[in-house]
C-alpha cells in the first residue's frame, strides 16, 4: 500500500457512481506507515469545547488545550466510589481504583457493567454518585474536553448506510472540533492507514463486516486522540481480519496512544494489554497488571520422563506433591513449602530421566474464571448471611 500521505488529486471527489461491494484492498504492515499521517495531525482548538476549531494554530508547538506529546502521561483513570443506577437497578456499585497504564483490558461477563463504565467515563451518561477523572480531567465538568481527547469505537454500528466512508470519518472529525477542511484531509489519511483508501468513496451500507470495523476505527482516530476506547473491535471478524485489526491496534498503541480494550476474546487482551480491570455484576473484582493476574500462588510445572511417567507420578505423590496426568506429561502443582529443586532431586535420587521440564503460567482465561468463581462464592455467602 502506498504511503498514506494523500496526494492533492486524491482529495477530489469522483463523479457519483453506485457503490459496488468489493473486497478491501490488501494493506501493508502498519509498522511501515507514518503515524500521525501528517505534521499537522495534532491541531486542537484553544477552547475546551467540542465546537469547530476556528482558533486552531498551524504551529504544532503552540499552546493547545490538550497537548499531545510523547511522555505527557497523566493518570489514566482515577475513580472514587462511582455509582450508576438505572431506575433502581445498580449497574455500577461503588467502583474505586486508580490506574496508570498504556493498554487496559476491560473484562467481565455479559451484564457486568463494562459498557456502562465506558459510557460513564466518556461523559455520555451521568453517574449517580462518586467522582471520576480521565487523563486528569474531571467528570462531568470536563466531559467535552474528555470526548475531544478520546477516540471511541463502539460495539454497535453507528453510521448512515448511504454515507461514504470519507464523509463518515470527516463528519466525526468535525464533531471532535476539527475545521471542515482539516477533517476532510485527515479522513483520507486515516482511511488509507486502516486499509480503506481505495474504498473511501464507497457507501458504508455496501461494506463487509471487516470494512465496517475498520471504518469505525478510522473515525475514532481521525482527531488524533490521546486515549482510545475499543468496544469489541474484532467482533464478527474472520481470523485474518482479526489478526489485521489487532496489528493496527498494536501499532496505534506503540505510537503513544493509550488503549482501553473491552472484549470477550481473552487472547486479544493477552496480546494487546498490560493491565486489566475486571467487573462482575457492577462490582470491581480485580485491577492491576496482567502479569500479576496470571501469577499463580501455587506454581505448576509440566514434566515428562523417558517412559516412566507412571512411576514418577507415584514417587511425587508419596513425596507430597499434587500430580495430574496431562496427555504425554505430568502437571505438578507446588505448594508454598515446595520447590522445583525438590522435584529435580527426587528424579535424580530415583534415577528418573527427565525429558521435559516446563514451568506453566496461568492463562488469562483460567485466572479470569477463578476470580469470577471467588467473587460469586463471596456474593452467595453474603446473601446467605
Amino acid at each position: 500500500m502506498p504511503d498514506p500521505q494523500v496526494p492533492e488529486e486524491a482529495l477530489q471527489r469522483p463523479p457519483h457512481s453506485p457503490a459496488k461491494p468489493t473486497t478491501p484492498p490488501a494493506r501493508s504492515s502498519p509498522s511501515s506507515l507514518a503515524w500521525p499521517p501528517s505534521s499537522s495531525w495534532y491541531l486542537w482548538p484553544s477552547s475546551a469545547t467540542c465546537s469547530p476549531a476556528k482558533s486552531a494554530s498551524p504551529n504544532p508547538k503552540a499552546p493547545r488545550a490538550l497537548d499531545h506529546r510523547p511522555g505527557d502521561h497523566p493518570v489514566l483513570f482515577r475513580l472514587d466510589n462511582v455509582q450508576k443506577d438505572y431506575r433502581g437497578f445498580a449497574a455500577l456499585k461503588g467502583i474505586s481504583f486508580e490506574l496508570e497504564s498504556n493498554a487496559v483490558g476491560l473484562l467481565g461477563p455479559n451484564g457486568a457493567g463494562k459498557s456502562t463504565l465506558i459510557k460513564a467515563l466518556l461523559g455520555l451518561i451521568p453517574i449517580n454518585g462518586g467522582s471520576a477523572e480521565v487523563l486528569g480531567m474531571r467528570l462531568p465538568h470536563d466531559a467535552r474536553a474528555i470526548r475531544r481527547a478520546v477516540g471511541y469505537m463502539p460495539e454497535n454500528d453507528c453510521y448512515l448506510p448511504y454515507m461514504t466512508a470519507v464523509d463518515y470519518v470527516s463528519f466525526n472529525g468535525q464533531l471532535c472540533g476539527l475545521p471542515k477542511s482539516e477533517a476532510f484531509r485527515r479522513a483520507h489519511e486515516v482511511l488509507y492507514y486502516v486499509g480503506l483508501g481505495e474504498a473511501r468513496y464507497r457507501q458504508l451500507g455496501g461494506f463487509s463486516t471487516g470494512m465496517k470495523q475498520r471504518a469505525k476505527l478510522a473515525q475514532a482516530l481521525v482527531h488524533g486522540p490521546r486515549l482510545l476506547f475499543l468496544d469489541e473491535p474484532t467482533n464478527g471478524l474472520d481470523p485474518k481480519g482479526r489478526d489485521e485489526m489487532l496489528e493496527l491496534i498494536e501499532d496505534v498503541r506503540e505510537r503513544d496512544v493509550r488503549v482501553v480494550l473491552s472484549t470477550h476474546l481473552l487472547p486479544d487482551v493477552e496480546k494487546i494489554c498490560d493491565s486489566v480491570v475486571m467487573l462482575n455484576q457492577g462490582t470491581l473484582v480485580h485491577v492491576g497488571s496482567l502479569a500479576e493476574l496470571q501469577k499463580s500462588d501455587d506454581p505448576v510445572i509440566e514434566v515428562g520422563t523417558r517412559d516412566e511417567n507412571e512411576r514418577f507420578a507415584q514417587l511425587l505423590t508419596e513425596a507430597g506433591f499434587s500430580v495430574e496426568q496431562a496427555g504425554m506429561h505430568l502437571k505438578v502443582r507446588l505448594s508454598s513449602a515446595q520447590s522445583a529443586d525438590e522435584l529435580v532431586r527426587l528424579a535424580v535420587e530415583h534415577k528418573v530421566q527427565l525429558r521435559h521440564f516446563l514451568p506453566q503460567r496461568l492463562t488469562l482465561e483460567t485466572a479470569f474464571l477463578a476470580l469470577l468463581d471467588q467473587e460469586n462464592s463471596r456474593a452467595r455467602t453474603e446473601l446467605g448471611a
